[in-house]
C-alpha cells in the first residue's frame, strides 16, 4: 500500500514577501510537565529510565493545583502558538487534590486548562483521562497516583459536564491512560457510553518495553495486538507513542484508520525507543506529532528528529519520502498536518488557522515553493514564525504572543513557588 496521501496547501509568498502555511496540531500534551523541563537530567540511578523519571514527575505533580496549572498552561500554550502550533490535544490526568479528594468543583483542573487555552487563543481538544489501576494485574493506585483516579461513574459525569462546554475552539474527547491503567470492562463501558459520537479517543500504548512484557505475561498479547483485537479501533482513535510494534501491528493500525501520535523529543528524552516510521508510511498509516512532556516546544524539532532517528538506525538519508513526494520536509509537514487534524476532531474551520513565516529570515533566503518546507524543517534553529492566526484572531505578532510578557511574569512567580 502506498504512503498516506499528503494534502496540498499554499506555500507561495504573499505580497508582503512572507510565507503562509497552515498551523500544525500538537497531538499530545501534559501541560504541567512543561515546568519540569530540565529538572530531571541528573542521574538518580545507574539504570535511569522512564520509570525513575516517573517518580520525579509524581513528586512534582503533587504540588500543582488549578492556579499553578493555569499559569503553566498559559505559558506553554503561548510558546506553542509562537512556534507554529495552532491546536493542542491535552491528555489531562491531573484531576484531584494531592490527597486524591476531588476539589469542590470536580472539574476545577479541567477548567484551568480550558481557561488557559481560551486566554492564549489556541484551539484545545481536551482529553480527560480515565485512570483506575496501577498495573495490568489490577493493583490499586499508589498514593501518588490517587489524584489521577476516577470511578467509572465519576469519570462519565466529568465527561458529560465538559462536553456541555464545547465551542468553536474547544472539543472534548476521551482518553484512556493506558491498558495497564484501565481494566477491560471499564474500557468497554466507556466506549458503550459514548456510542458512535464523533469524539476523539486517545490512549498511551506500547511506549515502554516493560509495558509490552507485562501485557504479554498477563493478557497473552502485545498491547497494540490486544487493543486491535478487543476494541473497535477506527478513525476516531489516536494511539500515543505505539513505539514497540511487530510488523503485523504496524499493518493493523494502518488498516484500522487510527492515527499514531509520535513524540520524538520526549521519546528520546525518556529513552523510549524509535517508532518504525518507514514501515508505517509504506502501510499507508496516519500520524501526527506531539510535544508530550515539553522538553521541546517546537514542531520543527519534532519533525526533524522523527526523520533523523530513522536515518541513524538505517544509516540512510531522506527516509520520509514517497514516490510522488521526494521532499522530506514537505511530506513530514503535510502528513503531520493531515493526521493531526484527524486526531484533534476539530471542526473544518480549523483549516483556516495559519502561521506566517518571516520571508526576510536568512534561512529562507531565495526559498521557492519546492524547497520551502525542507528549509523550514532542516534549515536551522532560529524561529521563523512571524505571526499566528487562530479562529480569525492574530495571537502572535512579530514572533511574540500578544500577552507574552504578562504570561511569562505569572509563570516565573508560579515556578518560584513550586520549586521553593
Amino acid at each position: 500500500m502506498p504512503a498516506a496521501a499528503a494534502p496540498t496547501f499554499p506555500t507561495a509568498a504573499g505580497p508582503d514577501g512572507h510565507w503562509r502555511l497552515p498551523g500544525l496540531p500538537n497531538l499530545h500534551s501534559h501541560a504541567f510537565q512543561r515546568a519540569m523541563a530540565g529538572l530531571a537530567e541528573r542521574q538518580s540511578d545507574p539504570q535511569d529510565s522512564f520509570w525513575t523519571w516517573r517518580e520525579l514527575m509524581y513528586r512534582f505533580a503533587g504540588r500543582v493545583d488549578p492556579d499553578s496549572q493555569y499559569a503553566i498552561a498559559t505559558q506553554l500554550y503561548a510558546e506553542m502558538l509562537e512556534a507554529g502550533y495552532t491546536s493542542v490535544c491535552e491528555f489531562h490526568y491531573l484531576h484531584h487534590a494531592p490527597d486524591g479528594q476531588p476539589y469542590a468543583d470536580p472539574a476545577a483542573m479541567s477548567h484551568s486548562l480550558i481557561a488557559a487555552a481560551r486566554d492564549t487563543g489556541i484551539r484545545l481538544t481536551l482529553l480527560p483521562v480515565l485512570y483506575m489501576s496501577g498495573g495490568f494485574d489490577g493493583r490499586p493506585l499508589g498514593e501518588r497516583q490517587r489524584r489521577f483516579g476516577h470511578s467509572l461513574e465519576a469519570y462519565l459525569a466529568l465527561l458529560q459536564s465538559l462536553r456541555a462546554q464545547e465551542s468553536a475552539t474547544l472539543k472534548v474527547g476521551v482518553a484512556f491512560h493506558s491498558l495497564r491503567a484501565v481494566p477491560p470492562p471499564a474500557l468497554s463501558a466507556v466506549l458503550q457510553a459514548i456510542g458512535d459520537a464523533p469524539m476523539p479517543i486517545h490512549i498511551h500504548v506500547a511506549e515502554q518495553v516493560g509495558e509490552v512484557q507485562d501485557c504479554l505475561a498477563l493478557r497473552g498479547a502485545r498491547p497494540v495486538e490486544w487493543l486491535l483485537a478487543n476494541a473497535p479501533v477506527d478513525a476516531r482513535w489516536t494511539l500515543v507513542h505505539a513505539t514497540h510494534l511487530e510488523p503485523a501491528e504496524v499493518q493493523g493500525i494502518a488498516r484500522s484508520g487510527a492515527t499514531v501520535a509520535i513524540c520524538p523529543t520526549t521519546e528520546a528524552n525518556l529513552g523510549d525507543g524509535l517508532f518504525p516510521l518507514r514501515d508505517y508510511l509504506q502501510a499507508g498509516g496516519h500520524w501526527g506529532i506531539g510535544s508530550d512532556s515539553h522538553v521541546s516546544v517546537s514542531p520543527v524539532e519534532e519533525l526533524r528528529w522523527l526523520e533523523y532517528g530513522q536515518r541513524l538506525v538505517t544509516r540512510r538519508r531522506n527516509i520520509a519520502v514517497s514516490a510522488d513526494q521526494p521532499s522530506t520536509g514537505a511530506l513530514l509537514y503535510a502528513q503531520a498536518l493531515a493526521g493531526g487534524r484527524r486526531a484533534c476532531g476539530q471542526g473544518s474551520d480549523a483549516a483556516a488557522d495559519t502561521v506566517v513565516l518571516d520571508g526576510q529570515a536568512p534561512a529562507l533566503a531565495g526559498a521557492r515553493p519546492a524547497d520551502l518546507l525542507d528549509r523550514v524543517v532542516f534549515g536551522g534553529n532560529r524561529p521563523l514564525v512571524r505571526e499566528t492566526h487562530v479562529a480569525g484572531q492574530r495571537v502572535v505578532a512579530d514572533g511574540r504572543h500578544r500577552d507574552g510578557e504578562a504570561i511569562a511574569a505569572r509563570y516565573r512567580r508560579t515556578l518560584a513557588d513550586l520549586l521553593a
